[in-house]
């Protein structure tokens, strides 16, 4: 799972975690990169993860995430998402990102052109009720603390309409 000093420490237990383009480069400006994030999610949620909320930037997403093998999980979906998203920026000749997504490349990656996501996830077990209520509010107000909406629930991007009561984009798993 990276070089990260961060560890998942109970697997099957919800974790905050924090996925980072490299270099913080700014890829999920088109709705076309998001579906290949969301596209993703689902899959995994097909298959037994846990997704109890998430907001997705132009260069970062945050998750609070659950599954039996959540460290497994969360490296295919890094390796998933960063092959669609690199083929993605090569089929649509996105030349900008795609040296600086080469250049940023860490040098022990030595068996690829690209690096896609920055190491490690950062993983912050979630210990009780107020440690998920705080969390979740972090993750829902980020695009307002970055001047992006005036209320967490019009970014699209997120899980704050579910919290609302109203349908988002996953289907969000409020029981923990």
């Amino acid at each position: 799972m990276g070089r990260s000093r961060y560890k998942i420490t109970q697997v099957d237990a919800p974790h905050f975690i924090t996925l980072t383009v490299l270099h913080w480069i700014p890829v999920f400006t088109r709705p076309e990169t998001v579906a290949i994030i969301l596209d993703s999610l689902s899959f995994l949620m097909r298959e037994g993860l846990k997704v109890h909320a998430y907001v997705i930037l132009e260069n970062h997403l945050h998750l609070i995430v659950q599954s039996e093998q959540l460290d497994k999980d969360i490296t295919r979906f890094k390796s998933f998402t960063a092959q669609q998203l690199l083929a993605y920026l090569k089929q649509h000749n996105v030349k900008t990102i795609l040296e600086q997504l080469a250049f940023y490349k860490k040098a022990h990656k030595s068996d690829r052109e690209y690096q896609f996501w920055q190491e490690g996830v950062h993983p912050e077990l979630i210990q009780n009720e107020a440690m998920m209520l705080q969390k979740i509010e972090y993750i829902h107000h980020n695009p307002v603390k970055r001047g992006f909406v005036d209320l967490p629930e019009h970014w699209r991007y997120s899980s704050a309409r579910d919290y609302q009561g109203e349908a988002g984009l996953l289907e969000i798993d409020k029981n923990w």
